[in-house]
């Protein structure tokens, strides 16, 4: 089966990818598992503010917003973010504040919005109203649909074999030879094993772990309305979902290999106990866990671009948790790059996410 493009992954930079490709060539996305956003992509926290990550992802993410808003009618709804710091942790959030652009309220103001926090233990308090629940599941369907437009999304074919060809690349998987004069590396955790599948050099890429419990409502409290909570210093999160309440540990654990990753039972004890003292409703019970592997490069910057090696292997990995905030800029990045268009973001941050930097 012959293609202009092949992508290997299926998470939210597979998928976004392919979509802005299908209007370049024929598409064929490549999952190993049998759905879409299986991994990292369908455990994320589905929150947009612009503000958050590190520089170059910033200039991502504010590049992203128009299409957020309005791709497939608008991908976005009300949510807004609440920062607290507790005794000692002050410091911590006044460098998020400086580096995030929040606006700084007083405990009460905080607890008159979410009525469960112990004025006791907050010491201070920042928000910021622009920010947004993203419907991740709906930006995934958009680009697949994109992509079954002029290509083909296989699930369930997990790539064993790829090898160089004088017109382009061929991988085999689940069982099935693809051929395509350009192969897109957009494997998540497993985007390094990818590379040296296909003979190429790691670009030391490493998974960590996070992990995230659900439970009910605290105190039975419709929080709908409510914002989601992070800790100074990102020290633990918590946000409502469909009517029950998430609270993770925001840990970055190291694993040794990319695998299926699954909540530590001990992080989550201790994430919890971290959130515990904000609020005044005691969590007693757990309903679910899980945990997702972000993938951050050396630098914590996204990879977007041509390796350097072989302009034909196209390297759209190292999106550590900022996947679907990014996509909408990062895929067209890629696209314009692949298809030689100018492209809209300034040069020194296209430079940033070259793998280059890394060769």
């Amino acid at each position: 089966m012959n293609y202009d493009f092949l992508i290997i992954g299926g998470g939210i930079a597979g998928a976004s990818a392919g979509g802005r490709l299908a209007d370049l060539g024929r598409v064929c996305l490549l999952e190993a598992e049998p759905a879409l956003a299986y991994h990292a992509s369908g455990r994320s926290a589905a929150l947009f503010e612009a503000n958050y990550g590190h520089p170059v992802t910033v200039a991502l993410n504010v590049a992203s917003k128009d299409d957020h808003q309005r791709l497939d009618g608008g991908l976005l709804s009300p949510r807004g973010l609440m920062m607290l710091a507790g005794p000692g942790e002050e410091t911590a959030l006044g460098e998020d504040i400086a580096h995030m652009g929040l606006e700084e309220i007083a405990p009460a103001e905080a607890r008159a919005m979410v009525p469960i926090l112990d004025t006791a233990h907050v010491t201070r308090a920042a928000y910021h109203a622009e920010a947004w629940d993203l419907d991740t599941d709906r930006l995934v369907q958009h680009f697949a649909k994109a992509i079954r437009a002029n290509g083909s999304v296989v699930t369930g074919a997990p790539a064993s074999a790829i090898s160089r060809t004088e017109a382009g690349w061929q991988v085999i998987a689940g069982g099935e030879t693809y051929s395509a004069r350009i192969l897109i590396n957009a494997a998540g955790a497993w985007a390094d094993p990818v590379a040296a599948l296909a003979g190429l050099p790691p670009l030391g890429l490493r998974p960590l772990r996070r992990s995230m419990a659900r439970m009910p409502a605290p105190g039975g409290h419709d929080v709908s309305g409510w914002p989601m909570l992070i800790g100074a210093g990102e020290s633990w999160y918590a946000k409502p979902d469909a009517g029950a309440w998430l609270v993770s540990p925001a840990e970055e654990d190291p694993v040794a290999e990319p695998h299926d990753a699954y909540a530590d039972d001990m992080m989550l004890a201790e994430g919890i106990a971290r959130y515990q003292p904000f609020v005044t409703e005691e969590v007693t019970r757990v309903t679910s866990t899980w945990a997702g592997l972000r993938t951050f490069s050396p630098d914590r910057c996204l990879v977007i671009g041509p390796e350097p090696s072989d302009p034909s292997f196209i390297w759209c990995a190292g999106q550590g948790g900022y996947g679907f905030q990014t996509a909408p800029a990062a895929s067209q990045l890629l696209a314009d790059l692949v298809g030689g268009q100018p492209p809209v973001l300034e040069p020194a941050t296209i430079a940033a996410l070259s793998p280059s930097r890394f060769r």
